[in-house]
């Protein structure tokens, strides 16, 4: 078994430890009312783009979400939060350099022996989701969960889907697929994104993602058979019927979005096991991006 499919399968463990923690951090976390942004690169990027959206949406404060580099350094922030798995990405090291003594910093880490320890006013370790892997899975879901279950959004029904993700068969047919395009709603957006570079990383796969309403407005042009629309969450009326007229193939988001995330990642582990790849190595790809200034 892959470091990849071992890690996946882990999520429900570490989703509920990460869930029991999320008062012993709260000091570090978010307070109702502060102007937040939350920031990283990559899965920690869509991962920011959930958060936000979730925080904003349950009433908690204003919540951006920007990947590490683009950054907006005139905007005011009460507080900057950042995840990063490795502690060491270059773009996040350099942003909280920056931001520093302006607001104050929160990393979310995994591994406590890098230099993001240093580099934030507060930390939030989650060791026991670091991975191995350098297409991940678990440590952003589970910084996800933490600050879900900070905003009092997390609950025990999320863990039972995500275990019926990992027992269930995967829908017939996706593996012979050409394209796939995930869609989401809400902070369900940011999780398609995360679902179509997970495909690419690890199966080399055509995929995009975009919020369901704008996927009408062009997109679907693509759509035909021999290809798959995935759904994060609820669907816009009527959609599914208009990707059945096209001859693609739809699927219902029928579990917490999160949880549909990994169906998605065991989608991807399946289509590169079918295609001959190595999911634990990954054209192109390293653990951490780290950038030589010289």
């Amino acid at each position: 078994m892959s470091h990849v499919q071992k890690e996946l399968s882990s999520q429900p463990d570490c989703w509920e430890r990460a869930a029991g923690q999320a008062g012993s951090h709260a000091a570090a976390l978010p307070a109702p009312g502060e102007r937040v942004a939350i920031v990283g690169c990559g899965t920690s990027w869509f991962m920011a783009q959930a958060v936000a959206a979730l925080r904003e949406g349950a009433g908690q404060g204003e919540t951006d979400a920007f990947a590490a580099s683009e950054f907006p350094s005139g905007r005011a922030y009460d507080r900057v939060i950042a995840l990063t798995r490795s502690g060491t990405t270059t773009e996040v090291l350099e942003l909280l350099s920056e931001v520093r003594g302006k607001a104050r910093t929160t990393a979310i880490t995994g591994d406590p022996r890098t230099p993001v320890m240093e580099a934030a006013d507060d930390l939030v370790v989650l060791d026991f989701a670091d991975e191995r892997s350098v297409v991940q899975t678990r440590f952003a879901t589970t910084a996800l969960t933490l600050l879900r279950a900070h905003f009092g959004l997390h609950s025990a029904t999320v863990v039972a889907d995500a275990r019926t993700a990992l027992a269930d068969p995967l829908p017939e047919g996706l593996v012979d697929c050409s394209q796939f395009t995930f869609l989401g709603r809400g902070w369900s957006v940011g999780l398609a994104q995360e679902a179509a570079l997970k495909m690419r990383e690890a199966s080399l796969s055509w995929t995009e993602a975009y919020p369901a309403m704008e996927y009408r407005h062009g997109p679907i042009s693509i759509t035909t058979e021999g290809t798959a629309t995935w759904m994060f969450g609820d669907a816009p009326v009527g959609l599914d019927e208009q990707v059945g007229a096209t001859g693609g193939s739809w699927v219902a988001g029928r579990l917490d979005p999160l949880a549909e995330l990994v169906r998605v990642q065991r989608l991807a582990v399946a289509i590169a096991d079918a295609r001959g790849l190595d999911p634990d190595a990954p054209r192109h790809l390293t653990r951490s991006v780290i950038l030589d200034e010289g």
